[in-house]
């Protein structure tokens, strides 16, 4: 039997849901041990060096942060039941749009649970950071600790000017995401897959299980709201297929092209961003990266606004062009065909940008 792992954790977290949903999935053994602020103070910054979550501890006592590094750590430990497709055209859509969920669907997250959402969330806030205090208090502390989480919404692009445009796309994402949940129990057959984890982040954590959000998805999205539900709940663990001969419903096509519309333009110039940068800073490789390195423009539903640039999407985004390079022949040609269809075709000549890694829990150059 496998010794269990420690999950530091909490449910209104964008990427706890992201991993716990996979260590349900996985059947692998582990213990979600809550993260109040005692726990940030004297368990997760002398280790990491800064408050974060998630953070999963091996049995063997390694400390692993960042979601998308406990996924593949965790995949390679236990193999059974891979969630990342063997075939090149499934791969390419499950890496896809575990990016969209992680890096763009954070934008509506956000939005809901600031805009629509607010008295909740400063309550969790507060019953998950101090719980020991009375009400009153509590809730004053709630007000402090979500003020730093609330104030990440201009960098996102959330503002007076965004709001209905953002309203307006992801509620065209949630009646695409309906049709096809409507028809498939996941996004490309009878299990999860990569880009489920990524998505279930977002749509779990703030859309569904915030009150006004959550109210939103179950009453124009019911399908949706069932899907979340079974990621939840898996109901075969370790098991589920996916779609025969490296097969994508046509339904995912339209969320597809979504991504490629609106997040598409912003990771092509995040990558000539960066790429800017490290010329004029002279940067070397282990050079830590700053979380933004300046703003740039983008567009929803005919409205632009600013964001900034966050050069950790193009650590997202390398999965994707490492996966598109190794393909030959074929397969190469089915991606393309696949990326022409969706309008993904500038994925194809993505421009060069200097690679990045994450090194001591830490983004830097390699």
């Amino acid at each position: 039997m496998t010794a269990g792992f420690d999950f530091y954790a909490v449910e209104p977290s964008h990427f706890s849901g992201k991993v716990r949903t996979y260590l349900r999935y996985k059947r692998i053994p582990f213990s979600e041990k809550g993260a109040d602020r005692q726990t940030y103070i004297k368990t997760i910054i002398p280790r990491i060096g800064y408050p974060v979550i998630p953070v999963l501890v091996t049995p063997e006592g390694e400390w692993i942060q960042d979601s998308t590094d406990i996924i593949d750590t965790l995949e390679a430990r236990f193999p059974e039941a891979p969630v990342y497709p063997a075939t090149p055209r499934q791969k390419l859509v499950a890496l896809l749009l575990e990016v969209y969920g992680d890096e763009w669907l954070i934008i509506p997250a956000m939005h809901y649970r600031w805009n629509h959402n607010y008295d909740w969330i400063v309550g969790e806030f507060g019953r998950i950071s101090m719980p020991q205090l009375p009400p009153p208090e509590r809730h004053e502390a709630g007000l402090r600790i979500s003020k730093p989480f609330q104030n990440i919404l201009p960098s996102l692009g959330v503002n007076a000017a965004t709001w209905t445009a953002i309203e307006t796309s992801y509620e065209a994402l949630l009646r695409d995401l309906n049709v096809h949940f409507a028809q498939n129990e996941f996004l490309l057959g009878t299990k999860p897959s990569i880009g489920d984890f990524g998505l279930i982040g977002p749509l779990y954590a703030h859309l569904y299980r915030d009150p006004k959000s959550g109210e939103l998805m179950k009453k124009t999205a019911p399908a949706v709201a069932d899907y979340v539900a079974r990621m939840l709940r898996p109901p075969r663990p370790r098991g589920g297929e996916y779609l025969a001969g490296d097969g994508a419903p046509p339904t995912l096509m339209p969320l597809l092209s979504r991504m490629m519309r609106e997040a598409l333009p912003v990771f092509l110039d995040t990558a000539r961003r960066l790429d800017a940068w490290v010329k004029e800073n002279g940067a070397v490789s282990g050079t830590e990266l700053p979380r933004h390195i300046g703003t740039h423009e983008f567009t929803l539903e005919g409205v632009t606004g600013t964001r900034a640039v966050a050069p950790y999407n193009l650590w997202m985004m390398q999965r994707v062009l490492d996966h598109l390079a190794a393909l030959e022949d074929a397969a190469k040609e089915d991606a393309a065909a696949l990326l022409v269809s969706v309008g993904g075709d500038a994925l194809l000549n993505f421009p060069a940008f200097p690679r990045v890694t994450r090194r001591n829990y830490k983004l830097v150059l390699a």
